[in-house]
């Protein structure tokens, strides 16, 4: 489990596409203290941590995940949003996130609005009814409101610390996004569903 408060902002170093496709990122974390086989979660997707260097740590991908993110887009120096796995007792300072990516998203528009940005994003359309005004939705693996819902689209803000410190503040109109819904929107959706 995560919380969507991304804690390091690295790169894709090596990529290797033989059979699974093997990702490198480099890291400020101290690789020292990942273990084997830790959960990492990686602009929004939950991935196992394989093998550990100085300064960097790899992870292998299956089609599946390559199919369903964005991480089939992925080349040396993609810049790659990272978050470790909660431990108990941990702050709990975004929302609850599984890294469980729900879709890709894309980016329709970015304006200035005082010192932060609007963003606009399309969703998926079997995503649309998950998302909510003033509900969270995780994007690339950071927590955020929604500030307003237009069918498949949706606003967020994005303050000037979120973009320095996250892949947020790279993004341009066309980029496409890993989308995680919020898990109590999930589970509602279903209860509610007529049978």
């Amino acid at each position: 489990m995560f919380t969507g408060i991304v804690t390091d902002l690295g790169t894709v170093r090596a990529v290797t596409r033989d059979g699974d496709t093997r990702f490198e990122f480099t890291t400020a974390y101290d690789t020292a203290t990942i273990a084997i086989g830790a959960s990492i979660c990686c602009s929004g997707a939950c991935m196992t941590v394989i093998e550990t260097g100085p300064d960097w740590f790899a992870i292998s991908a299956s089609g599946e995940s390559l199919s369903r993110t964005t991480m089939g887009d992925w080349a040396v120096g993609t810049p790659v949003n990272f978050e470790r796995a909660l431990s108990l007792g941990d702050e709990l300072g975004g929302h609850i996130v599984s890294g469980h990516v729900d879709g890709v998203g894309t980016v329709v528009s970015i304006t200035p609005e005082g010192e932060s940005k609007r963003f606009v994003f399309e969703a998926p359309e079997d995503l649309k009814r998950y998302i909510a005004s003033k509900g969270s939705v995780t994007v690339d693996g950071v927590s955020l409101t929604v500030n307003e819902v237009d069918n498949r689209r949706f606003g967020i803000n994005v303050i000037p610390h979120t973009q320095a410190v996250t892949t947020l503040g790279r993004l341009a109109p066309g980029d496409r996004v890993n989308l995680e819904i919020d898990m109590l929107a999930r589970y509602v959706a279903r209860l509610l569903d007529k049978e």
